[in-house]
């Protein structure tokens, strides 16, 4: 995974999609954020929070992880907080509900072992 950019716009995720901000690759470095996704506000709604699924799937279990859904109101790298984190090696699927972030993405803080990482989000 390239480092950070937002040359080019984020794709955007309405609710039923699915975006992988890790698919299937190699670890990366440690603190190597992933593709960060747009999460865009009906016209007409007052802010709202969201209900944001993610999920981490290995190829093969690393011996310890850190992985966080990361949220920010701009897509500025120095703007994306911690809004959740996955700890579990085997993997698994995480609800985070009030969210209000306009955008998302998933950052993987460290690691040891493992292959192919992939990191869904599901807003």
């Amino acid at each position: 995974m390239p480092a950070y950019s937002n040359a080019t716009p984020p794709l955007a995720l309405f609710p039923g999609d699915v975006g992988f901000s890790f698919n299937a690759e190699t670890f990366p470095a440690d603190g190597t954020a992933g593709a960060q996704f747009a999460v865009p506000e009906p016209a007409g709604l007052p802010d709202q929070g969201h209900t944001v699924r993610w999920q981490t799937i290995f190829g093969t279990a690393p011996s310890a992880i850190n992985i966080r859904l990361q949220g920010a109101m701009a897509d500025v790298d120095a703007e994306f907080s911690d809004i959740d984190t996955s700890t579990a090696t085997t993997g698994e699927a995480r609800t985070v509900t009030g969210v209000r972030a306009r955008f998302l993405r998933v950052k993987k803080v460290t690691s040891s072992g493992g292959t192919s990482l992939t990191a869904k989000i599901l807003p």
